[in-house]
């Protein structure tokens, strides 16, 4: 199995300060962030050296990950929820394939897979499908809510039509009440 990359080797709190400085300038000025990086590690004591290659990819998966972020929002904000549901499908079956070919490469290449990277698309998968889960249940709730509105506004409609009748004489006020009671709205 190959080395950890350096990056993941560095304190949580430096990998934070690197990504808001990384965000910070734009995702670039990738020789300086790196300068700075690298001070910080001494200061800490820590006996590694960062590559501005290394810097410059983690900006790059940084700056992709925003991007794909950015248009999913942009979909979704303009999708109803049985819509969501339908890209949510897509998405799940996507990632499936993308992982049999990632296997399939790693396997013709008579390489190994990055236990890392394995996590990471099981996670995702996991993550995708807990959340279509959680907009199946919106798209259940939703349905729920409008027909509960529905039905009330019906029984306020009929209400008001017994209401009506009963001042206009056409309707006994003790069949008014018997009928409010028997459609459940007395």
């Amino acid at each position: 199995m190959p080395a950890p990359a350096k990056l993941d080797l560095i304190p949580p709190e430096l990998r934070a300060w690197l990504r808001e400085a990384l965000e910070a300038r734009g995702f670039a000025e990738i020789v300086a962030v790196t300068e700075e990086l690298n001070f910080r590690l001494q200061d800490c004591g820590l006996e590694v050296s960062i590559g501005k290659t290394a810097v410059g990819r983690f900006s790059k998966a940084l700056k992709d990950q925003r991007e794909a972020f950015s248009i999913a929002e942009t979909l979704l904000s303009d999708m109803d929820i049985a819509a969501e549901g339908e890209l949510h499908k897509v998405l799940v079956q996507m990632i499936a394939t993308s992982a049999v070919q990632m296997i399939r490469a790693v396997r013709e290449e008579d390489g190994h897979l990055e236990p890392k990277d394995l996590m990471a698309l099981g996670r995702m998968v996991k993550d995708l499908m807990a959340s279509s889960g959680l907009r199946e249940k919106l798209l259940a709730d939703e349905r729920e809510r409008v027909a509960r509105e529905a039905r009330e506004a019906l029984q306020t409609e009929l209400a008001a039509k017994l209401e009506a009748g009963v001042a206009r004489g056409s309707v006994n006020a003790e069949a008014a009440r018997a009928a409010r009671e028997i459609m459940g709205f007395a």
